[in-house]
């Protein structure tokens, strides 16, 4: 059975936060209580001018160092703040129409967490980790006393006004353990929003299994960048076959062009030019879309496989808006203006994309929703313009990188770039 997504958040639009990182937190907890969530509501107006309707939190509670390896699910990270300051962060959000999504550790826990008869063995009578993460301890979701604590976390916090959870390493858990938890969640609490972390296998195959409405789009976010620095289009349009095939099992994929694991965008590329196809994209096909803050502004950082390799892509953020560098705003009002685009045509959440046209740099292809809604979307990454070979009668320019152009041709775009046509 396929879960229906949740009603507000068909229309979401995330911007995804890593709040240890954002705010500058020390490495390590405990420590005396830092007032930091406070600076999260100085860019709540920046969220909500970008175009989008809630945020997506990295981990919030109780922790020994990056946030993953939680101690306690019930109390704010000293560094963060307390208690107060995350009502206050709700409440201001919700003032500007965002709701916030918290980060559901529940697959592991830190070593001080202080449940370890909850904890999985191995045969050998050792606890096991997660990954091979000394610090994070697997817990033992056979256990029934996990699954009530799990669904008293979720229900403490959406009580307190959150609007979901992204349950982090959703991959490492049984789905059945989903299945048990999320629907006596959902009993109090239907509106609330439920995606899991997935990277690789059958997306659709875990969310009929664990009844979880959106799962993390993986393939999707490698193709994007991959197709583009490759110069192979084919990649890009197998990938979207596939996600068609995933949409029609989660219709809520969560989509997105970076977040907190991964090398961010603007670096992954060889070519920066391309970083707005690549938006382009992302913008315009099915799913549940999320940006990774700093993204917005074409930051630049690389993800590296040893400690502290997280530090470039989970940078501080200055006290506001204004003290950001200049040269980052034309990529925030890039986001702006297809974010916008998204907005004005909210049935793409639900669409089906196919590629019309097909060559190694050059692709058009259509997103289709409710048999009529359509948009076309060119991409370039050739050399010379190119004149697409598809019917563009009727097609009005929606979004290109320049905004005070028209093209005189909607089917001729020029090399190294893109046009949105609806």
């Amino acid at each position: 059975m396929v879960t229906p997504v949740t009603s507000w958040a068909e229309h979401a639009i995330l911007w995804h936060v890593y709040p240890l990182g954002f705010t500058g937190a020390e490495r390590s907890a405990p420590q005396p209580v830092r007032h930091r969530l406070p600076r999260l509501v100085e860019w709540l107006e920046y969220a909500a001018e970008l175009g989008c309707s809630g945020l997506l939190l990295g981990p919030v509670f109780a922790a020994e160092t990056h946030g993953y390896d939680t101690v306690d699910h019930f109390r704010i990270d000293s560094r963060l703040g307390d208690e107060a300051d995350f009502d206050s962060l709700v409440a201001s959000a919700a003032q500007r129409g965002l709701r916030i999504v918290l980060d559901g550790v529940f697959n592991h826990v830190g070593r001080s967490f202080g449940r370890p008869e909850w904890w999985r063995r191995d045969p050998a009578g050792g606890f096991v980790t997660f990954e091979g993460h000394q610090q994070l301890v697997a817990l033992d979701h056979s256990n029934p006393a996990v699954a009530e604590y799990v669904g008293r976390v979720m229900t403490h916090w959406l009580e307190r006004g959150v609007a979901g959870w992204r349950l982090d390493a959703a991959y490492a858990v049984p789905p059945g353990f989903w299945r048990e938890v999320v629907p006596e969640v959902r009993a109090s609490h239907p509106d609330a929003w439920f995606t899991g972390e997935m990277i690789h296998g059958d997306y659709a195959a875990y969310a009929a299994s664990s009844g979880l409405e959106s799962i993390t789009q993986y393939e999707l976010w490698k193709s994007i960048w991959s197709s583009l620095n490759d110069r192979n289009f084919f990649e890009l349009a197998w990938t979207l076959d596939r996600h068609n095939e995933f949409l029609d099992g989660v219709p809520g994929l969560q989509t997105f062009a970076g977040n907190h694991d991964v090398t961010r965008l603007a670096s992954q590329l060889t070519d920066f030019r391309h970083f707005g196809h690549a938006l382009a994209v992302l913008f315009t096909v099915g799913g549940i879309p999320s940006v990774y803050y700093g993204d917005e502004q074409a930051f630049r950082g690389t993800k590296e496989n040893r400690a502290g390799g997280d530090d470039a892509i989970r940078p501080s953020f200055p006290a506001t808006p204004a003290l950001l560098e200049p040269d980052g705003w034309p990529a925030y009002r890039l986001h702006q203006r297809l974010i916008g685009f998204r907005r004005r045509h909210p049935w793409l959440v639900r669409a089906r994309t196919t590629a019309v046209h097909l060559t190694n740099t050059a692709i058009a292809y259509r997103s289709v929703a409710d048999g009529a809604a359509t948009v076309t979307v060119l991409l370039n990454v050739g050399d010379e313009p190119f004149r697409f070979p598809v019917d563009v009668r009727g097609l009005g320019v929606a979004v290109t990188p320049d905004p005070g152009t028209t093209p005189a041709d909607p089917g001729v775009v020029p090399a190294h770039s893109w046009t949105i046509l609806s």
